[in-house]
């Protein structure tokens, strides 16, 4: 391929890319459907990408780079304080369940897609993988109740990297001694790969803390150097033991993002847009290379190992690992219908494919397989998991948790008014302090920069549905807005006045709070002893009875009716509220009471 028509097919590749993502987004599928299925179409239906003839020998190097950035970012969004409650249930789905998976995957291989022992023991290897790239966003889009979104969270994050590990084991197993006499080398690959990638993951990380807890490196260049150390601990655990990079990365990810010595939030923000930009390239590169004979050969037998792989093998790997964990019949069930493939098991089978051609027969069957069982578990978890969850009580049409952003005492006053109405409140901080008081006080809170790309990914969602920016920062507070309008809609992000006037309504992109009253205002009440009550109203006990007794003292926050739908007031009710409606407001001590 000449120069000119590489540098054209590159160009186009990445605006079929971001074209791609774009589409998703205003069609709200999953995006890597689109990108499969426009990587098909460039590829082997006309012709238009063949990346073997683009990169050469570097696509290999390339694909295993690409992975290894977009598993380091996966690894940064984890926070370990979450295994204080998951920490079994993990574990559990990233032993028991991969090994549930990995029998029953290869025993469908061999009875349903007539594939040689080897080859089903290698492809239910690759497929004990989930994926964050498209478990999270789907766990976004659903938004459960409890606990069960972190679990699946955290297991589409390791359990990659220890299907990708196995399966490069196994593949050496095959290709290297034969099916026969590959146990052994397994376990000893396994042990060895866990402790090159833990040692070098871990020290990786801190050769990067240390210096940039002492400013050594400068602003502009954290984000390229943290990019260049990825890669560097990559190389080099996986030089050390094949495949141990990709624990190390992971585990690299988790540590920056947990230890405390340093901020890496801004570098690890460099790091989401990346991700975007890496998988997109990915998916259609490998997406392309697939031989549309190969697609034709699909048989009845190739849907049918499709089926099991969703009705019986991910039902079967989640009943036996979370089998007395603690929860529910209903969060197991939701567990059972959620595992979508995503990059890691497009890019392994793609590869691994080209490593076995001429050693095992039917070897080119790998990557069609592959990406029919990640088209598939995309469609059907994408398009049904949200009703399901509805349907098992995991998650409501219309939400009514709250996601509070600031607020001050007046913010964490009106958390505690929610959750005593048995509401969902997540505060969103970036004040540590603030958090674990707020924590020990029995709320929910999180650290987490709101105004960041994906900072929607390290908020638990569950029951969420709507967001109150109430910063003292006008800025922060439209830039929540902006950043949460995607997953509330326009109707579910509210934030406080600018200014706590009406000049600043027009640069405002959420809905206004309370009257127009700011932050300043409201917290100012809150320090001359306000309160927020939730008052029923009735016949008795009317809307203008209250106003009566309270006049001008009292400021109407929310109403929650009797049903049970919570509404947030833009400004005070103008006609009298329905029978059986709780409202609450912020009241002012009466002149009496400070005396």
């Amino acid at each position: 391929m000449d120069t000119h028509t590489l540098i054209l097919t590159l160009g186009g590749l990445a605006v079929a890319g971001m074209a791609s993502q774009w589409l998703a987004w205003r069609l709200h599928l999953p995006s890597i459907l689109v990108l499969l299925l426009v990587g098909l179409a460039a590829g082997p239906m006309t012709g238009w990408v063949d990346p073997d003839l683009m990169l050469g020998n570097l696509l290999q190097p390339l694909v295993s780079l690409a992975v290894a950035v977009i598993l380091f970012e996966g690894g940064s969004t984890l926070d370990l304080r979450e295994l204080k409650t998951i920490g079994g249930a993990v574990l559990r789905l990233c032993t028991i369940g991969v090994l549930v998976t990995w029998t029953l995957a290869t025993v469908a291989g061999m009875f349903l897609a007539d594939l040689p022992l080897e080859l089903a023991i290698l492809l239910g290897a690759i497929l004990t993988v989930t994926g964050p790239t498209v478990v999270g966003p789907l766990l976004n889009h659903v938004r459960p109740k409890g606990d069960i979104g972190p679990v699946l969270k955290w297991e589409g994050i390791v359990a990659d990297v220890i299907g990708a590990t196995l399966a490069v084991l196994v593949l050496h197993a095959i290709a290297d001694t034969g099916p026969d006499s590959g146990a052994g080398s397994v376990v000893v690959g396994v042990l060895k790969t866990s402790a090159i990638g833990a040692v070098v993951g871990f020290l990786g990380a801190y050769a990067l803390v240390i210096p940039l807890q002492r400013h050594a490196i400068p602003d502009h260049l954290q984000s390229p150097v943290t990019l260049g150390f990825v890669l560097g601990v990559f190389a080099l655990a996986d030089h050390l033991q094949a495949e141990a990079g990709l624990l190390a990365v992971t585990l690299m990810g988790v540590v920056m993002s947990n230890q405390r010595r340093v901020s890496v939030r801004h570098i690890v923000e460099f790091k989401e847009n990346l991700r975007v930009l890496l998988i997109s390239a990915l998916f259609l590169v490998l997406a392309a290379r697939v031989e549309l004979d190969d697609l034709k050969a699909l048989t009845p037998g190739s849907f049918a190992f499709l089926a099991a792989l969703i009705f019986i093998v991910r039902p079967a790997a989640t009943a036996v690992s979370l089998w007395k964990s603690g929860f529910s019949r209903q969060e197991q069930i939701f567990a059972g219908w959620m595992a979508p493939r995503g990059v890691v098991a497009a890019a392994v089978a793609a590869l691994f494919a080209t490593r076995l051609e001429g050693i095992v027969e039917g070897a080119e069957a790998l990557p069609s397989l592959a990406f029919l069982v990640i088209i598939g578990t995309v469609l059907v978890y994408g398009l049904t998991a949200s009703p399901l969850a509805r349907r098992l009580g995991l998650s409501e049409e219309d939400p009514r948790g709250c996601l509070l952003v600031g607020g001050g005492p007046f913010g964490e006053a009106l958390a505690r008014t929610l959750q005593a109405q048995d509401i969902r409140v997540v505060i969103a901080d970036t004040n540590r302090k603030r958090i674990a008081r707020l924590r020990l006080e029995g709320l929910r809170a999180v650290w987490v920069d709101v105004v960041a790309d994906h900072a929607v990914e390290r908020i638990p969602m569950g029951g969420l549905g709507r967001m109150l920016a109430m910063t003292p920062n006008d800025e922060v507070n439209r830039l929540a807005t902006m950043n949460f309008v995607e997953y509330f809609g326009r109707a579910g992000v509210f934030q406080l006045t600018a200014g706590g006037n009406e000049d600043g309504a027009a640069e405002m992109r959420g809905r206004p709070l309370f009257g127009g009253l700011g932050f300043a205002e409201l917290n100012r009440r809150m320090a001359a002893g306000a309160q927020i009550k939730a008052t029923p109203l009735s016949p008795e006990f009317l809307l203008s009875d209250l106003n009566a007794i309270h006049g001008n003292n009292s400021v109407p926050l929310m109403t929650l009716a009797q049903g049970g739908k919570l509404s947030v007031l833009e400004e005070d009710p103008s006609r009298e509220l329905p029978d059986g409606t709780v409202l609450i407001h912020l009241v002012d001590v009466e002149p009496q009471d400070r005396a």
